[in-house]
C-alpha cells in the first residue's frame, strides 16, 4: 500500500490564501516582530478579514 506524503490541496490552498490576505493587509517582514505578526496573520487569516489586528510588538 502506498503512503501519501506532503500536504493536502486544502492545506496548501489555506496557506496560499493566508499569505495573500496577510500581504494585502500590510503584514510585511522586516524584523522578528513583523515576521511573527505575518505568520500569525497567515495562519489566522479569517480573523484578519474580520478586522482583528494581529500585530506583535517585541520591544523598542
Amino acid at each position: 500500500m502506498r503512503q501519501r506524503r506532503g500536504i493536502s490541496l486544502g492545506t496548501a490552498l489555506y496557506l496560499i490564501i493566508g499569505v495573500v490576505v496577510a500581504l494585502s493587509n500590510g503584514y510585511g517582514i522586516t524584523d522578528l516582530s513583523s515576521l511573527l505578526s505575518f505568520l500569525l496573520a497567515m495562519f489566522l487569516w479569517p480573523l484578519v478579514l474580520l478586522g482583528i489586528d494581529l500585530n506583535i510588538n517585541l520591544g523598542a
